[in-house]
């Protein structure tokens, strides 16, 4: 293990609050421990945990949880959301994450540059019915348009069988494809990461 001088966080967007058993949350464990392997520390959020207020602004007050998330997400190099596929969908939960970073459109550092700048994006979905393309897909186009850069390959996911009821939490393994993803997507995140973290974007007129 090698380290990086990184950071990440995952938000967990399942609908299930702690201490209940999450697939999303499952998931989001086995990426901050490949994350680990690279010397990328790391923590996660579940976020319906969280009074989070609907909104677009960065402080929706009266209480709003989001302030807390946010500081947390903003120290992290590497963000990862982890959401279920509800409909072919995100969860609500997931989207409420992006409605409260497009805030972030607004606000910039010290050089003027958007401050989601020089950081990494990083998807997984689970669910027992088809999606996870369109889901990451959507997060994909949000985070990317908030400044996050996404790296090669930078999903993992597993779906279920359309209209079982098996979900990825009652598996007995961890299939190989969605460990062999996860495995590019966390190496192409922390190399990408580790590039941004030593050369900034420029800023631009």
């Amino acid at each position: 293990m090698e380290s990086s001088n990184l950071s990440a966080v995952a938000l967990i967007c399942t609908l299930t609050p702690s201490p209940g058993e999450s697939s999303s949350d499952l998931l989001a464990d086995q990426f901050l421990e490949a994350l680990r392997s690279h010397g990328v520390d790391g923590s996660k959020i579940r976020v319906v945990d969280h009074d989070v207020r609907p909104g677009v602004q960065t402080d929706m007050g009266d209480g709003d949880a989001w302030p807390s998330i946010r500081e947390k997400v903003l120290a992290a190099d590497i963000l990862l959301v982890s959401t279920p596929t509800w409909a072919g969908h995100m969860s609500s939960v997931a989207s409420r994450v992006v409605e409260r970073l497009d805030a972030e459109l607004s606000e910039t550092d010290a050089d003027g540059r958007p401050i989601l700048y020089d950081k990494v994006a990083l998807v997984a979905v689970v669910g027992n019915e088809d999606g996870a393309h369109k889901v990451s897909a959507d997060l994909f186009q949000a985070l990317n348009d908030y400044g996050y850069t996404i790296p090669a390959q930078g999903v993992s996911y597993w779906n279920g069988e359309a209209m079982h009821t098996t979900d990825y939490k009652d598996l007995d393994s961890t299939p190989e494809v969605t460990a062999s993803a996860l495995s590019a997507a966390v190496s192409n995140a922390v190399h990408l990461a580790r590039l941004l973290k030593a050369g900034r974007y420029p800023k631009t007129d």
